[in-house]
């Protein structure tokens, strides 16, 4: 008779790994929801962050003028826009 003690020793360690990886707990269901502000904080961060981008690969010459004064300009405006935001429910606070 084989030694079957380490076959179900196998078998229970599959079955545990699985029941781990598989189990329908919605991680993204337990994670805070970010308030309207922190997302305005965020998205300034972002904008800022590809504005300075933008000029960065501008001075390399990745951009022609026109490009670069289009892509500015955009970026420029959802900025505006999002700090009248910001400023708006800071003032209601």
């Amino acid at each position: 008779m084989i030694d079957q003690t380490g076959l179900i020793f196998g078998i229970v360690m599959a079955v545990v790994f699985l029941a781990y990886i598989f189990w329908p707990e919605n991680v993204f269901a337990a994670q805070r929801q970010k308030t309207r502000m922190e997302y305005l904080e965020e998205r300034k961060e972002q904008l800022f962050e590809n504005l300075r981008d933008l000029n960065f690969e501008y001075k390399a010459g990745k951009y022609p003028d026109e490009d670069f004064a289009a892509q500015r300009a955009q970026l420029e405006e959802e900025t505006a826009r999002l700090l009248a935001e910001i400023d708006t429910i800071r003032s209601r606070a």
